[in-house]
């Protein structure tokens, strides 16, 4: 059994978008773990591991446009079947 199910990826297209502000963001509020966030000042790649993708969704859209969103449960892969 896997603590955090979800795998969520996305982008987020920006201005002035921070690479630390986001992950700071994300590890105190959104419980998950094996964050990544990293790019540039106008685009951003998360990769995370959380049982609340919607969360993570609504905090970066309110950072600028997300697209590439990529939900995956890996519960389900783990039993082989299409995540």
């Amino acid at each position: 059994m896997l603590e955090y199910k979800f795998d969520t990826q996305l982008l987020i297209e920006g201005s002035a978008l921070s690479e630390d502000a986001i992950h700071e963001y994300i590890t105190a509020n959104i419980a998950g773990d094996c964050l990544l966030a990293v790019g540039d000042e106008t685009l951003i790649k998360i990769h995370f591991h959380t049982n609340t993708p919607w969360k993570v969704l609504e905090y970066c859209a309110s950072l600028g446009d997300i697209y590439d969103v990529v939900i995956e449960n890996m519960e389900r892969q783990e039993h082989g079947l299409q995540g």
